[in-house]
């Protein structure tokens, strides 16, 4: 028996739900969770199976027989082998938070990733990046360098196979062309003060303004930095009587957390890109524990 995850989207109309519950049910498939959205707003439908074949069917089979049903509804849609492990490259410049937490949960089996490679600007985590057997890439970006820089990371995506590029805390900008080629495979991690507090030091810029709330945004990126379609959020509840120091360290507690979300949503297939903004599914409660686990 084999798992798997059928995602589809297509234009609102009849038919979409029983048409892919009945080919699943004649090609031997058990359907063990589903989530489906109908956007009136954009008449866009979108649904996550999962489904285990009991013949033991290979995913391009699956794919094959599906076209049929797929171009009569006019569908984008995709299967997914449940154990096959995607193929991750993180960034990371000289905040540690995010990339330490990471290598924690995939360390401990709660981040099912294949973690190709990790690049940076900075040799400031190589030991740790190492010391987990992972492949460490410096490349050094400046402006003089930036397009040469690129080529090499973008030759690197391709040599590891990475399906995913996570910006963990990585302070260099991507360009326009790079984020077109990957666009909805790069995940980027925020304080969500922007645009409020721009610049250095914004969590002593919320400081000093008194914020009561302070968060972080987890979303794909596009040529429009900070801006592209959402995918996780979360905040935290300032006082008073906490530091500048506070701000900080429970800045990076949030940041961590929203970014990990955000892959789990991403890898387990749960979010459609849908124009500006993304629909997320949450996880199934038979399946929180083995997808959100740490």
């Amino acid at each position: 028996m084999s798992n798997h995850v059928l995602t589809v989207q297509c234009p609102t109309q009849r038919g979409v739900v029983a048409a892919i519950a009945s080919f699943l049910a004649e090609n031997g498939c058990n359907i063990t969770d589903s989530a489906q959205f109908d956007d009136s707003a954009t008449g866009q439908f979108f649904m996550r199976v999962s489904f285990a074949s009991e013949k033991g069917e290979t995913r391009s089979t699956l794919e094959e027989a599906f076209t049929k049903v797929a171009q009569s509804l006019d569908m984008t849609f995709s299967f997914h082998n449940s154990d096959e492990r995607m193929k991750v490259l993180l960034m990371v410049s000289n905040f540690g938070h995010c990339i330490n937490d990471l290598l924690y949960r995939w360390r401990i089996g709660g981040l099912p990733i294949d973690i190709v490679a990790v690049v940076s600007n900075h040799h400031t985590y190589q030991k740790v990046v190492v010391n987990h057997d992972i492949p460490f890439h410096h490349i050094k970006v400046t402006k003089e360098n930036k397009p040469e820089a690129e080529a090499r990371l973008m030759a690197l995506v391709d040599e590891t196979g990475a399906e995913l590029v996570v910006l963990a805390r990585y302070m260099q900008v991507l360009s326009d062309a790079f984020c077109e080629k990957m666009s909805g495979k790069i995940i980027n991690i925020h304080h969500s003060f922007l645009p409020s507090f721009k610049g250095a030091n914004p969590y002593k810029q919320a400081f000093q303004r008194g914020v009561k709330l302070i968060g972080a945004t987890a979303h794909y990126v596009t040529a429009d930095l900070d801006e592209g379609p959402i995918i996780e959020q979360d905040t935290v509840r300032i006082t008073h009587a906490q530091s500048p120091e506070d701000y900080v360290s429970l800045g990076r507690d949030v940041e961590a957390s929203v970014l990990s979300r955000a892959i789990h949503a991403h890898i387990h297939h749960r979010v459609f890109l849908n124009g500006n903004k993304t629909i997320v599914f949450p996880a199934s409660p038979g399946s929180y524990a083995s997808e959100r686990m740490g």
